[in-house]
């Protein structure tokens, strides 16, 4: 489908009385997400709306032009629509909705991802055809054909992409041309191996055309950005203060003024640098604190026993949650552990996949790792299993899985609303799953181990980088470099990793949401403690807490404190 010629015409809304607002605001809902999907068609396929599933992502500036319309129309439809009338939950998702909106009209408008960022193009085409054949909701024969047609698309979008790209910052560039022959190994591979079961001779003769167009059409895209853009990319990553402080709070709804943040910040890392200290101090006094870091990270599992070991763990974080009352599971079916899809692992070393709150038939969760590849150095494979060293793979396997993103995954399922099921804020998922590392040590998991404790506060560590790195580097005032060597200074992160982690603060600006929800999830624990009272219970507040979908925390706050009080 060609979106540019789509027609669009705008009826002006108008609401009846109180008793069937409610009706009204569900219907307002309902036609927003299906322009939203329309124009946004993998994450519909990903949602579980599959109607979207042989479509792909037009960007054409036509296109473009006319999402920006119809997102200005919704917006007035829902700040004109009364709030009075609606219940208190329902007001909210008027709120959430209003700043989503808000959030892609400046990424659209301001922003402007589609023009700076080519990687946006590249593993957005990987990732359209991954979520249609990661999971069996259809007949493997009815899937390919979906993914014959979103392969029929990616000359399309990549021609699109190469119209679009304006002298991108140089880093943008870089990480497209490093994750490009991951993407192309992918569409080689994985794409064929995933359907081999398909015997229709017709169906697979289209099949292999179309695969091996989008083949081709990836590695002259791949040569466009080496030979062609790359030289001219010199454009600015920084978003400026002022654009910061918008897309934080459309995202999050935090208004806190960036200097508080910093503050805020800076406070959390001093905090986290003396426990790191003391707790090292404990372990051996004699020893320098990166001294003992470095021993820590010697001790991992083989590249052939990675997987295995996630999955003991996983098993054992399962049973002490139950036995402690940590937080109810919804189910007891754990995810499926797997290697890390090929677009995905040049700035992602663990991930989770989870199926759309929509999905009705496919219910398959992916617990993804990025495993060594088979053509690394040995010192480079030798770094990479370092960042898995046990320590680590605890964490990772509590913030991924149980009781960070998985497990908030099955409470999203009955979220109240649709608003809550398919809208999120990543200062509450991302916060809740950082929260959950420190949280589950709190609570005894580990009888004590300082080791682990300490790849704990490492870990908090670097999402403390990110916080920093991200306000700074952004409102000018901290170059890449210097991320980079805040990261290994101030994080105590290598230099790979630190590298790795900058050069995703600068697409991901406000990648400070780890930290900022996790202490806006530590206030609410206190604050709905002090509520409480003598009635107060752990496994109480995080169910009341999931219970809430993943709005943005000041949404959360007010349902469960009944006020508008500070998050921070």
């Amino acid at each position: 489908m060609k979106y540019a010629v789509m027609l669009l015409i705008f009826v002006p809304v108008v609401f009846a009385a109180p008793k069937a607002a409610q009706a009204d605001f569900d219907n307002l809902v309902d036609r927003y997400f299906d322009d939203y999907f329309h124009y946004n068609p993998t994450l519909g396929t990903t949602a579980g709306f599959h109607q979207y599933d042989s479509q792909l992502e037009d960007y054409a500036l036509a296109t473009i032009a006319a999402r920006i319309r119809s997102l200005q129309h919704f917006l007035a439809g829902f700040e004109r629509f009364p709030a009075t009338g609606l219940a208190p939950e329902t007001a909210a998702d008027r709120e959430v909705v209003v700043h989503s909106i808000r959030s892609q009209l400046l990424e659209l408008e301001i922003l402007r991802a589609w023009e700076k960022n080519p990687d946006k193009y590249s593993s957005g085409i990987a990732s359209s055809v991954f979520v249609i054949m990661s999971r069996t909701f259809a007949p493997p024969d009815e899937r390919l054909k979906s993914v014959i047609a979103r392969e029929r698309l990616a000359t399309r979008l990549l021609g699109q992409a190469r119209a679009n790209l304006r002298n991108p910052p140089r880093f943008y560039t870089e990480v497209a041309i490093e994750q490009l022959p991951g993407v192309i190994q992918f569409f080689k591979n994985d794409v064929p191996t995933a359907f081999k079961a398909v015997t229709d001779r017709v169906l697979l003769d289209q099949f292999h055309e179309s695969n091996q167009g989008a083949i081709e059409a990836l590695s002259e895209y791949h040569r466009f950005l080496r030979n062609d853009l790359l030289p001219k990319s010199k454009g600015d990553f920084r978003i400026g203060g002022e654009n910061y402080a918008k897309k934080l709070l459309y995202d999050e709804m935090v208004d806190t003024p960036l200097d508080k943040l910093l503050e805020v910040g800076y406070q959390s890392l001093r905090q986290n640098q003396q426990a790191l200290r003391e707790t090292a101090s404990k372990i051996d006094p004699k020893r320098a604190t990166r001294e003992i870091l470095e021993a820590l990270e010697k001790d991992h599992p083989s590249a052939d026993q990675l997987l295995q070991t996630f999955r003991d763990v996983l098993g054992e974080l399962r049973d002490f949650i139950v036995q402690h009352k940590i937080v109810t599971l919804p189910s007891m079916m754990p995810p499926v552990l797997e290697e890390s899809p090929p677009f995905d692992r040049a700035l992602t070393t663990a991930s989770m996949d989870t199926p759309g709150p929509y999905e009705k038939v496919a219910k398959e969760a992916f617990f993804n790792v990025t495993l060594p590849e088979r053509d690394w150095s040995r010192e480079r494979i030798e770094e990479h299993l370092a960042s898995f060293n046990r320590g680590t793979i605890i964490s990772t396997a509590v913030h991924e899985v149980y009781p960070g993103h998985y497990t908030q995954f099955l409470w999203v399922q009955n979220a109240p609303s649709k608003v809550r099921k398919l809208i999120s804020g990543d200062t509450n998922s991302e916060g809740w799953a950082h929260y959950t590392e420190q949280m589950m040590l709190d609570e005894g998991y580990g009888n004590g181990d300082l080791k682990l404790r300490m790849r704990q506060i490492q870990d908090a560590l670097l999402r403390n980088a990110r916080y920093i790195v991200g306000i700074e580097m952004h409102t000018a005032k901290m170059t890449f470099e210097q991320g980079v060597d805040f990261f290994v200074k101030e994080g105590y992160q290598t230099h790979t990793l630190a590298l790795i982690e900058t050069k995703r603060g600068t697409s991901d600006p406000t990648y400070l949401y780890y930290t900022l929800g996790k202490l806006e999830i530590l206030k609410l624990r206190e604050d709905y403690r002090k509520m409480r009272g003598a009635k107060f219970s752990l496994l109480e507040f995080h169910n009341q807490f999931l219970a809430q979908g993943a709005p943005p925390i000041k949404i959360v706050r007010r349902s469960m404190l009944g006020n508008d009080s500070p998050a921070l």
